[in-house]
């Protein structure tokens, strides 16, 4: 099983955005492709109270290293599809790979609830999404970050899922087969 974890000299890497952030989520629906995916259960919340649903959403009930407030996890919800995978703070695990892989395949919409962490997720999902689609995630105390998964996006979540430890090549085989 392909496990790949962010080494802590790596971690300043992850602070810069790859994509604008947003404060508005009218603005940053108005700018986003189809399909969306959501990291995160803020982002997954602020979408769907816009009506959007997004095609594939990432959650762990956790914001800021605390529990969500009930009336966030309440309202994550009307998805064809719910997911539970095991995903370790600070990792990307096989299990999680498939999940974005399969739901973006899918169709419809699917909701992928993560045990542990999600936060490194949105790297798998701008390699994984469409070049039509958003990957939409949060940015702590900032907003929301809108990226579009062109050239630039790609190559740059490709390289720093390259220098996390552990299989990278088999990490990114998972993703291929979309």
């Amino acid at each position: 099983m392909a496990t790949l974890e962010l080494p802590e000299t790596l971690r300043a890497a992850f602070k810069e955005p790859l994509g604008p952030i947003y404060t508005d989520t009218a603005a940053l629906l108005a700018d986003a492709g189809d399909p969306i995916v959501a990291v995160g259960d803020i982002v997954t919340y602020h979408l769907l109270e816009a009506g959007r649903t997004p095609e594939l959403a990432l959650v762990d009930g956790r914001t800021h290293r605390s529990t969500v407030d009930e009336e966030i996890e309440a309202a994550v919800g009307g998805f064809d599809r719910r997911v539970t995978v095991e995903n370790p703070p600070a990792t990307l695990t096989e299990a999680l790979l498939a999940a974005i892989r399969d739901g973006l395949d899918d169709g419809g919409t699917t909701l992928i609830v993560v045990d542990g962490e999600e936060d490194l997720a949105a790297l798998p999902a701008v390699l994984a999404i469409p070049t039509t689609g958003s990957v939409v995630y949060g940015q702590p105390e900032e907003g929301m970050v809108l990226v579009t998964p062109d050239g630039a996006a790609r190559d740059r979540a490709r390289s720093l899922l390259e220098r996390m430890e552990g299989d990278s090549d088999r990490a990114l085989a998972v993703l291929d087969n979309v």
